[in-house]
């Protein structure tokens, strides 16, 4: 089975990072075929950004994602751009507070950047707690994959801090998901 996911949003935000840990899950933690990609605007913070991750159970033979199955977007104009790469029955993931408008009321609307803003009292750390509400809304790879990939990417003296954040937006996630049929769903986990 072959799972295309964009990670959008803006510079600063960390999606580019949270690509490559993704990715870094997958491929390297639970043994699937993987290929990562990213592309950012020529602004250093608040221009455009997205990473799109690419897992099969089989070779991948064209390394971008076409027909998305999962697109988190952290704002509304990354949505607004990306949503119409989603299949029918892709599942769409959005910063409840940065997205206001969702286009679809099946939208998976969780405040990523307040919880983790209320739990550690940094914004730092809500690409990590997003990876966590994908990984835990879709199942695309394991927690203990995801965790693994986050504590070898972060920087020392983090690691805390990043798995609780992770361990947030995995709650966040199982629960939201909960609402949506598991047929609907994309991973195993």
């Amino acid at each position: 089975m072959r799972t295309e996911i964009r990670l959008a949003g803006s510079g600063g935000q960390g999606l580019i990072t949270a690509g490559i840990i993704l990715a870094e899950a997958a491929g390297i933690h639970d043994g699937r075929y993987v290929c990562q990609t990213q592309s950012y605007g020529p602004e250093a913070r608040g221009g455009s950004s997205k990473a799109e991750v690419v897992i099969s159970d089989e070779p991948i033979h064209y390394p971008k994602a076409q027909k998305l199955d999962v697109l988190l977007a952290m704002t509304q104009e990354s949505c607004d751009t990306y949503y119409h790469d989603l299949k029918d029955d892709g599942v769409l993931i959005v910063d409840a507070d940065l997205v206001p408008a969702p286009p679809t009321s099946a939208a998976l609307a969780v405040p990523i950047t307040r919880l983790v803003r209320e739990a550690l009292e940094r914004e730092l750390f809500a690409n990590i707690a997003a990876l966590g509400v994908l990984a835990g809304a879709t199942g695309v790879v394991t927690a203990r994959a995801l965790e693994a990939a986050v504590l070898a990417r972060v920087p020392a003296g983090t690691e805390d801090a990043n798995r609780k954040a992770l361990a947030l937006g995995w709650e966040a996630g199982t629960q939201v998901a909960k609402d949506r049929p598991a047929a609907d769903l994309v991973g195993e986990a």
